[in-house]
């Protein structure tokens, strides 16, 4: 019978590949397939409740569908974290999205807050209450705004676009979100978080003097 330069019969070469591509096609099934969702705005109301309780929600009694929502899934993606919630948020007045960041910082979960020192003390900011709820908050100290809308969940998925997190922007305008766990994506946007986070420490704030 023939043989293979290898000294092995043909089937045994067939067998050969063959278990090779199984073994190939099972480590294809199971990688993860990359994230890569987007989400377009306005978002109709919905109702969160199921999402957003502490506890196992009753019926909400709210006359709001529980629909499948560009809001809906951001609120998903965010409760995602298990570790860490990293935002840079220019103008954030949406209760829904405070309350999801409020519930993961209640959980446990590292929340740090970059905003901008105008827009966060306008009428209906949710700035406030989550800082004293005690989440690390941090924001600019110049005359140039803080002006990203980004947020990266566990260091290695991102989400951002054009959206600012306001009711406003959420049911009425046209907007645009992005989600990706691609690390070449991710980095940058950790790496000018930090930057940022360090640049608004307080400790590195300037006061002007006093005259007397």
């Amino acid at each position: 019978c023939g043989m293979s330069p290898a000294g092995l019969p043909p089937a045994s070469l067939l067998a050969l590949a063959a278990a090779a591509l199984a073994v190939a096609a099972v480590a294809a099934w199971r990688r993860p397939r990359p994230l890569r969702e987007v989400l377009f705005f306005p978002s109709p109301p919905c109702c969160l409740e199921a999402l957003l309780a502490e506890a196992p929600a009753r019926p909400c009694p709210c006359p709001l569908p529980r629909a499948d929502t560009s809001l809906s899934r951001l609120v998903r993606r965010l409760l995602s974290a298990r570790r860490s919630l990293d935002l840079c948020i220019f103008s954030f007045t949406c209760p829904q999205l405070a309350r999801a960041v409020h519930l993961l910082h209640r959980r446990g979960v590292r929340v740090r807050l970059v905003t901008d020192a105008q827009y966060m003390g306008l009428p209906g900011s949710q700035i406030g209450r989550l800082r004293r709820a005690g989440i690390q908050v941090r924001h600019d100290q110049h005359s140039g705004y803080m002006h990203h809308k980004f947020a990266v969940v566990d260091r290695r998925v991102l989400i951002t676009g054009s959206l600012n997190w306001t009711t406003q922007a959420i049911q009425s305008n046209r907007e645009n979100v992005l989600v990706v766990d691609d690390a070449a994506c991710v980095k940058p946007f950790l790496d000018e978080f930090e930057r940022i986070w360090e640049e608004y420490d307080p400790a590195n704030y300037s006061f002007p003097k006093v005259g007397h």
